[in-house]
Order: C-alpha cells, then structure tokens, then sequence
C-alpha cells in the first residue's frame, strides 16, 4: 500500500534543501526556498508528521572513525520460514556493523552492508558471528575498491 504524499513546489524545495543541509536555520531555510519563516516553519512540521521528514542525523566520515571497509554480504537464509527469518532479521538490527539490509529477489535472500576497520575485522564478523546464526546458510562477501557515488538524498 503506497503512502505516497503530494508535495507542491515549495514543498518540493524545502526537503532538496533539508537532504543537502538539514542544519539550515529556519531563516535561510525560507530564504532559499522563496517563502515566508513562518510558512517554511509550518511546511516543515507538517512534513515531519506526514512521515516525509523523518530525524535528523549528522553523516560520519567513515575514514575519521576508521572504519574504512565497505562490505557487501549475500546472504542465503537455511528456511525462508517466518520463525527462521524473524530472528535472523532481528540480529541484524542488533548488529551496528550491519549498516544496511535489504531482503532480496533472486539467488540470495538478503543483501548487507557491513562497515569495518579492517579485512580481519571482517574475517572475524564473518566467520565468528554471522556464519555462526543458526538461520544463516551460506554467505558471499563482495569488498567495495572505491565510492564512485553515494548520497543520501532521494530525488523529489
């Protein structure tokens, strides 16, 4: 079921503002997106309750707090029953190396990005905690070389 929200222009330019610098005071919030203070204020909390708007968050440096590797894991669940499947979905959101999962169509049944130091940083999340969840049957690690792009902003 889509719970899709109609947005007009203003709208539309005060969520491209917020994704690129969501710090923005009210004032230059308006000012860049041609409109009142007072209405940016208001769009603004009813973008926020309509679920358009969800927290604000500061982006790390990975670099800065070393934890430089970007690993892609596939993931093939032993049972794609719920009682097999809930438990490993909650250990992933247990796990903060686990930065995104996605359950997946095709061959593997979920995709995970996993941020680490190290390649032995790595080698022991793989083989001494993921390998070791009893749901899990089979798994692939692809290591990313290099970010040719990545932005957390969704086109409006």
């Amino acid at each position: 079921m889509s719970k899709q929200i109609s947005l007009d222009p203003v709208d539309r330019r005060i969520v491209e503002q917020l994704q690129v610098d969501a710090a923005l005071s009210n004032a230059d919030l308006a000012e860049r997106v041609g409109s009142s203070p007072a209405s940016v204020w208001r769009r603004v909390r009813s973008l926020e309750a309509a679920g358009v708007l969800g927290p604000t968050v500061r982006l790390v440096d990975p670099e800065a707090v070393g934890r430089s590797v970007n690993v892609f894991c596939n993931v093939r669940v032993s049972s794609h029953a719920r009682e097999v499947r809930g438990p490993f979905e909650d250990f992933v959101r247990s796990r903060r190396e686990i930065v995104e999962c996605h359950s997946m169509s095709g061959e593997w049944d979920y995709l995970l990005r996993v941020v680490v130091a190290d390649v032995a940083d790595y080698e022991h999340f793989l083989m001494r905690v993921l390998l070791d969840h009893p749901a899990v049957g089979g798994a692939a690690s692809h290591f990313a070389l290099s970010q040719t792009k990545y932005t957390t902003a969704l086109p409006v």
